[in-house]
């Protein structure tokens, strides 16, 4: 036994002969190897770093933004009618299409309508020509009757200058006949000198009547002339008749011309297309939607936010857009409107609660956040990310 232990090499328990260290370099069976720190500690680690790191962050966004996934891009879609009824000719835009305001987007057919125009410009001349006539025979009229007028009055003149002069002369006549049937009675004329006055008296009286009625009658005739003035009147009714009646006549033809200029449908606005309901040969009615068109300059997103956070939102507030369609390009806005109402508010069936059953649900409010800068790549509908900045 001694002399195994002093051999060169020694047989491990395992039965393998293991070579002798040098001598001196032997070190005492008590000493303890180094402890190596594993890969996976060092993996937990990191992970434990950087989950507490994003954690932080998470936790700042939380505090000093607001999120919301519920959001649209939103705009003003313009709603195409008719006014009138038709069939359609030709629709000259088509889905998608950029269109300029005033340009057309569809004709309707009014072949009919301009038929019906010539028709009321012809009542409106033969009415204008009426007028017209009538017109020029009242001025006739009134010219026949100012002549008349003149000559009446003219003759009623001399007669009052006959009546003037015979009056005297019929007086005398009158005295002297007074005079001689005096003088006859007296025994101082004879009977021819009598009869002499007798006869004087009578010419002249005879000769006065005569003007006399002349006088009353030139009179007459002036009446009579100035009674056919009335038809003047009369002529002036119809005139204002025929006026009426061709401004009747105009009033239609204006709305026929509006009806039209009803028939060519333009564009109200700088837009697109965005859907056709009809198409060329179909019939459509006064209502009926034709297309829809909104401008891309025009556009929006609005979101609806939970009532728990509305307290921290104000218009004015800086917002970042995240667009699901481009998801690598940034988009900003701001709040330009916060909701008067919750959502729920608005909608077509109210939840009334007559059993007394309650969940309490979080509302949402409408917001609108204008885009700073807008693209016509950006269309409504299109589901958007906000995040608004609320810090102060």
């Amino acid at each position: 036994m001694p002399d195994e232990t002093k051999a060169e090499g020694r047989v491990a328990p395992d039965g393998q002969a293991s070579e002798s260290a040098p001598r001196g370099t032997d070190k005492p069976h008590s000493a303890k190897p180094k402890r190596r720190i594993r890969p996976v500690f060092i993996v937990a680690f990191l992970v434990l770093v950087f989950a507490v790191y994003f954690g932080i962050q998470e936790v700042h966004k939380r505090l000093t933004y607001v999120f919301e996934e519920d959001a649209r891009i939103h705009t003003d879609l313009v709603t195409v009618s008719s006014r009138v009824a038709g069939w359609i000719t030709r629709m000259p835009a088509a889905e998608g299409e950029t269109v300029e305001e005033s340009t057309v987007l569809v004709q309707i057919d009014d072949r009919e309508s301009r038929i019906f125009l010539s028709e009321l410009e012809a009542q409106a001349a033969a009415a204008n020509a009426e007028r017209t006539r009538l017109d020029a025979e009242r001025k006739l009229i009134a010219s026949q009757i100012d002549s008349r007028l003149q000559s009446e009055r003219a003759r009623v003149s001399a007669a009052e200058v006959v009546v003037s002069s015979l009056r005297p002369q019929r007086e005398l006549a009158e005295r002297e006949l007074n005079r001689a049937k005096k003088l006859f009675a007296d025994k101082v004329a004879s009977r021819r000198q009598l009869d002499q006055a007798e006869a004087a008296h009578q010419q002249i009286d005879r000769e006065y009547r005569i003007a006399v009625a002349e006088l009353q009658s030139a009179k007459s005739r002036i009446a009579e002339v100035e009674a056919d003035r009335a038809r003047l009147d009369v002529l002036a009714g119809e005139v204002l008749v025929l006026e009426q009646k061709e401004a009747e006549i105009r009033a239609r033809i204006s709305r026929q011309k509006l009806d039209i200029s009803d028939r060519t449908i333009k564009s109200p606005i700088n837009g697109i297309v965005d859907k056709t309901f009809v198409d060329a040969g179909e019939y459509v009615t006064p209502g009926q939607r034709l297309l829809l068109t909104h401008n891309p300059e025009n556009i929006w997103v609005e979101a609806n936010v939970k009532e728990t956070v509305i307290r921290r939102l104000k218009v004015g507030q800086d917002v970042d857009i995240h667009i699901d369609a481009y998801p690598d390009e940034p988009f900003a806005g701001t709040v330009e409107n916060i909701g008067s109402a919750a959502t729920s508010q608005f909608a077509l069936l109210p939840t009334p609660n007559p059993s007394g059953n309650f969940t309490k649900i979080t509302q949402r409010l409408p917001i609108r956040i204008a885009i700073k800068n807008t693209d016509p790549r950006l269309r409504p509908g299109m589901m958007v990310v906000v995040k608004i900045a609320v810090q102060e």
